[in-house]
């Protein structure tokens, strides 16, 4: 579903930030990549959107390589990329449920969407998105008075609105609590699996991705450090891993 193949970028100051950098992600699996601060863990996923080009490589969703892609062709090839960043940045004074169906707007003409709002079945879809994240009773709720776990479901529900095969998930759970983060972690990996979603998800806390990812990716250095099924990623190799990046 994902492929990134020898991705590299390289900025004009002449910082290499990511180095043959290749990985893939399958529908229904949940793949957390790990690493220190600067190691490129975000650059990665600014590179899968496009919204860093990169200097060389490519990135594939199924038989479409974004790095060819350019204008109109790369904002609908785009629709297929759904992201979830740290923070949820909903609209705070709007109802929990217009904050879910604007994720549909990348399928609605401006215009049609600024005189007549989305359609009665993107509101009904937006309904069911609520739900599936455990929700639903929250719909008319206005976004600011929700907890930051709840918030993180909101966002969640709102990527599932723009009907996504890729899910792209920027340490989801660095401002919420240890009981809110296993929340979300399990959210996200219930919906790879029932969804059928190709999950990518940054995180810096270890001990959730050895709880929750079918693949564990360690980057160091704008490089792979290692690509390894859950259950064969020693703690050693992660150690090294953080170590490498404070020196």
């Amino acid at each position: 579903m994902l492929r990134v193949r020898d991705l590299s970028l390289r900025y004009p100051t002449g910082k290499v930030a990511l180095t043959d950098f290749s990985l893939s992600v399958e529908p229904g699996e949940l793949v957390v990549v790990l690493g220190g601060n600067g190691s490129g863990k975000t650059t990665l996923l600014r590179c899968i959107t496009r919204t860093l080009k990169p200097t060389a490589g490519g990135i594939w969703l199924g038989d479409t390589n974004l790095c060819g892609l350019e204008g109109e062709k790369l904002r609908r090839a785009r629709l297929e990329l759904a992201m979830v960043w740290q923070s949820a940045s909903l609209v705070r004074r709007s109802s929990v449920l217009t904050n879910v169906a604007s994720g549909a707007l990348g399928r609605h003409s401006t215009l049609r969407t600024v005189f007549a709002g989305l359609p009665p079945a993107e509101l009904a879809s937006a309904r069911g998105h609520l739900a599936e994240v455990g929700l639903a009773d929250l719909a008319e709720q206005r976004a600011g008075t929700l907890s930051g776990g709840q918030a993180q479901r909101v966002a969640i529900a709102r990527a599932l609105a723009q009907r996504p095969r890729v899910l792209l998930a920027d340490e989801p759970v660095a401002s919420l609590d240890p009981e809110a983060a296993e929340e979300i972690m399990r959210l996200l990996q219930r919906l790879a699996r029932s969804e059928r979603l190709a999950v990518l998800c940054v995180l810096h806390q270890v001990e959730l991705a050895y709880a929750y990812a079918d693949r564990v990716i360690g980057i160091r250095g704008g490089r792979i450090a290692f690509d390894l099924p859950r259950s064969q990623v020693s703690r050693e190799e992660v150690h090294r891993l953080y170590i490498h990046e404070a020196a």
